[in-house]
């Protein structure tokens, strides 16, 4: 493990911050607290700062030499409505609220990227450390996005990182192309006419549809989509009756939806619409559907999957680097900013052994030992991008 000297020096320091921040967590938007230590943080490392964007969101600029060139490493921000049960000294403190999900690690690790390359000041152009709120279902890098983030910190690349449990502590995965699926979600009312369960005959029972909505659904992928290709189609909450004898008049079933290609995406909500009026015809009832696409899939571009590969065996090794992970189905709003603009998003292992709780398990805690070996990634990733030139080195 190649760690950097000014990491391994910040270790014990990286340590104190995140678990200050896991201790506070901060859910979508409400981040001011956490927004505030990381604005602290970066001014006293001598970076400009800006704050607010998109609400609480954090820009740190650290600019060195004449070069032009500049790249945007990005964390986030907020934690999730969990209840935590790990047990550790450093747990919330804040009742129902939860880093489950390893953002106070990703925080920690770019503020220790920020402070060794300010001491290093081995780079040749503009680093943006940009920390985003609101990753955790409410879409915070897309509103970062249409805050304006590239047109005030024009950008060549953006990279992004998410701790993996699932895989062992020391390497790293990643692949050019999709890695993480598309969150889409559906809503379906389905009105029939309520009866007497005694009396189905005079009633138009909206329960018969949703058992063969539900069936219905799952033919999709089964029978409509290339083999070769993913999608899930998953129905996750049925809501509907009062009480034992009665046909209720109304049905609400909502569900996720996922995938990677857009053709796929496309063909999965068409057919979604038309079983839906299809069975609605069939039982003699009314059914609307609200189809919503929440998250883009999270798409690697070839050029900076690249500079990300080549950042990542030189930190741990090429036997340590997976270049063909199977991708998730799980999703990430760095795909926003993956639309407008190339980068790649990498996954960093943290998992301590096969019981290590996973993401967004109320036992889980970011691994510490990871903090050094994230924190050494995105300086030499970023050194790499950024090349100090012969004449810039020997002015310094």
């Amino acid at each position: 493990m190649n760690f950097l000297p000014e990491i391994a020096a910040l270790d014990a320091d990286m340590r104190g911050w995140r678990h200050h921040i896991h201790a506070h967590p901060e859910t979508a938007f409400e981040e001011r607290e956490t927004s505030a230590f990381v604005a602290d943080k970066l001014r006293a490392f001598g970076l400009e700062v800006h704050t607010g964007i998109a609400g609480t969101g954090v820009v740190g600029v650290l600019r060195n030499g004449t070069g032009s060139d500049a790249v945007g490493l990005r964390a986030d921000l907020d934690a999730l409505h969990i209840h935590e049960k790990s047990g550790v000294a450093h747990a919330s403190r804040h009742e129902g609220k939860m880093h489950a999900c390893g953002h106070d690690g990703h925080t920690t690790m770019l503020l220790g990227a920020a402070r060794a390359m300010a001491q290093r000041r081995n780079f040749d152009g503009t680093a943006y450390f940009i920390f985003q709120p609101a990753e955790e279902n409410e879409g915070g890098a897309r509103e970062m996005v249409k805050a304006g983030l590239f047109e005030r910190f024009p950008m060549k690349a953006v990279y992004g990182m998410h701790n993996w449990p699932e895989l062992p502590l020391g390497r790293i995965a990643l692949r050019e192309g999709p890695l993480m699926g598309a969150f889409d979600i559906f809503e379906i009312v389905a009105t029939g006419r309520g009866a007497h369960a005694a009396m189905p005959h005079l009633g138009r029972d909206p329960m018969l549809f949703a058992a063969h909505v539900i069936n219905a659904l799952q033919t999709i992928v089964a029978r409509n989509i290339h083999p070769l290709e993913a999608g899930v189609v998953s129905v996750t909450q049925v809501h509907g009756g009062d009480t034992w004898n009665v046909i209720p008049q109304e049905v609400v079933l909502r569900g996720t939806v996922r995938s990677f290609e857009p053709a796929v995406q496309d063909l999965i909500e068409k057919r979604i619409g038309e079983i839906v009026q299809g069975l609605a015809s069939t039982f003699d009832m009314t059914a609307t559907l609200r189809y919503e696409r929440r998250y883009p899939a999270t798409v690697n571009t070839r050029e900076e999957t690249r500079h990300a590969l080549a950042a990542a065996t030189a930190l741990v090794g090429a036997g340590n680097v997976d270049t063909d992970p199977v991708p998730s189905m799980g999703s990430e709003d760095f795909a926003f900013m993956l639309q407008a603009k190339p980068g790649c998003y990498i996954w960093l292992g943290g998992g301590r052994g096969p019981d290590t709780p996973n993401l967004h398990n109320p036992h889980y805690d970011f691994n510490d030992e990871a903090l050094a070996i994230g924190a050494s990634y995105w300086v030499t990733l970023a050194e790499a991008q950024l090349p100090v030139r012969t004449s810039v080195r020997a002015a310094a």
